[in-house]
């Protein structure tokens, strides 16, 4: 599929998603957010891949929404807009195989909302992160209020939607907004070797991990463990399952078929 302002690379089990609005900081337009639907609807079951990068061209991540648009809104367009936002955070939450968030520089506003909806986030020494909507009079529309509460605690995520603050990569770690930092240039390389180590296991098992752990925020412990013991107990109908305690008991590595 041919995009125009993502950059799709496939090798190794890795599909690097590259945000390529270099001039606009890679800002989140309609355009752009409609293609990384596309990208993440066409290949719900694709095993080409099985694991995701999310990353932007040049020094930023993603700086934000498209201020120009927002600023030809009303209110029904406005409501739109965080809709289609919403949905596609919703869709990266819930994509079956992991993705990972490479915040090489700003990450603010929506770029923020887009790296919380990714499974892991890591990010360069140099990037920077934020909710700054209420410096422009609005609030995180694409579920910005509900994820960094959820990831940071409510009075760090108050305290960053109400001020418009950003915050470096080594304070977003210490709060729990990005999982790992490292220097600009071994971010990628590091980036990708979690990557295909992760792409390595069996997807089906990665893929039900992710939607249990996603689950079980949402409901209370027993409700959670019963998900999980549940899907544990299916697991066994595949092959991959009996491949990789094989392979075990037979000392060598497993040859998962992702079945």
């Amino acid at each position: 599929m041919d995009y125009k302002h993502i950059e799709v690379k496939i090798d190794d089990g890795v599909a690097v998603l590259t945000i390529s609005r270099e001039k606009a900081l890679n800002a989140l337009n309609a355009e752009l957010i409609s293609e990384m639907q596309k990208f993440f609807s066409s290949n719900w079951m694709d095993r080409e891949f099985r694991c995701v990068i999310i990353t932007g061209a040049g020094k930023a991540f993603v700086a934000g929404a498209d201020i120009g648009e927002l600023a030809k809104l009303d209110v029904p367009g406005a409501t739109r807009t965080a809709m289609i936002g919403q949905y596609l955070n919703k869709s990266i939450e819930n994509f079956p195989c992991p993705v990972i968030a490479v915040i090489n520089g700003f990450a603010l506003g929506g770029g923020c909302e887009l790296a919380m909806a990714c499974d892991i986030r890591l990010a360069s020494e140099k990037a920077k992160l934020g909710q700054p909507e209420v410096n422009l009079g609005l609030i995180p529309g694409y579920a910005g209020t509900q994820r960094l509460s959820r990831l940071v605690g409510r009075g760090k995520a108050k305290e960053l939607i109400f001020t418009g603050d950003m915050v470096p990569a080594v304070e977003a770690h210490r709060i729990g907004l990005v999982d790992e930092v490292y220097p600009p240039e071994e971010l990628m390389d590091k980036a990708l070797g979690m990557a295909k180590k992760i792409a390595s296991k069996s997807a089906p098992s990665i893929s039900a991990a992710k939607e249990l752990i996603n689950r079980g925020l949402d409901v209370n412990l027993s409700a959670g463990s019963d998900f999980e013991k549940t899907t544990f107990g299916t697991l066994f109908g595949n092959k991959d399952t009996f491949e990789g305690l094989n392979a075990f008991l037979e000392k060598r590595p497993p040859k998962f078929e992702h079945k």
